[in-house]
């Protein structure tokens, strides 16, 4: 099998199992009458998703699952140019397959509707706390960059080797914790890219900030790594 479409295919099935597992959390588990599994568990269904594909097949594609993780590990040299249309590609088609997956699974209950959201992201009146575009923009930036900087410090060729894919897992579930009320957390463009297709509307209107910030974290997380933490220069 060619190399960059093994890679691809990896992304693919890797990103459709984060948005599958992570927003299916959301759509299905998270309000369950009486045993609903709420923000903690739909954060730690995120972290688990990122853990679980990371051992199964980031040894054949690096694992991203994530355009801002690859437009960020690409400002921080750690990804070829070249790889970054394929990847995105693979990531977001993967995103949308696991968005028509939950959507036919979901759907299957009376009285469903997309109308709470699927488990997009939003801002303003479509913020799970009602937090301003400015907040998410801010919330999505930071997030991200620190995101970045786990990921470029943990699969450091200094880094104890093999706990990458747990310190990322782990640090997708603090992010989950921290911005669910604020955005229903992103920091992945294809997340929000996956789910934003079937719920319509003003998900796919506030789509543009889902990209824009989570890109721009990544490559200041890339450049400030880059900057205090790379082993090549460190003592």
């Amino acid at each position: 099998m060619n190399g960059i479409f093994k890679k691809t295919t990896a992304e693919f099935f890797g990103t459709f199992w984060l948005v599958f597992g992570g927003c299916g959390s959301a759509v299905i588990s998270a309000a369950f009458p009486g045993l609903g599994i709420g923000f903690v568990g739909v954060s730690l269904a995120f972290g688990l998703t990122v853990v679980t594909m990371a051992y199964a097949v980031g040894h054949i594609s690096g694992g991203h699952f994530n355009p801002a993780i690859s437009i960020g590990l690409w400002a921080g040299k750690r990804f070829e140019a070249k790889n970054l249309l394929p990847y995105i590609a693979a990531q977001v088609l993967g995103a949308i397959f696991a968005g028509l997956i939950l959507y036919l699974i979901a759907s299957g209950k009376e009285g469903f509707s997309t109308s709470g959201g699927f488990a997009s992201n939003g801002y303003g009146e479509h913020s799970p706390g009602g937090y301003s575009l400015l907040s998410a923009l801010i919330a999505e930036i930071v997030l991200t960059a620190m995101f970045l900087i786990v990921i470029m410090g943990a699969t450091d060729k200094k880094a104890p080797a093999g706990f990458g894919p747990l310190a990322i897992g782990l640090a997708l579930t603090l992010i989950h914790l921290i911005s669910i009320p604020v955005t229903n957390t992103s920091v992945n463009p294809a997340r929000s890219t996956g789910v934003a297709l079937f719920a319509g509307g003003w998900a796919i209107g506030q789509l543009w900030l889902f990209w824009l910030a989570p890109i721009a974290g990544g490559i200041i997380g890339a450049v400030i790594y880059n900057w205090f933490g790379n082993s090549s220069d460190a003592d």
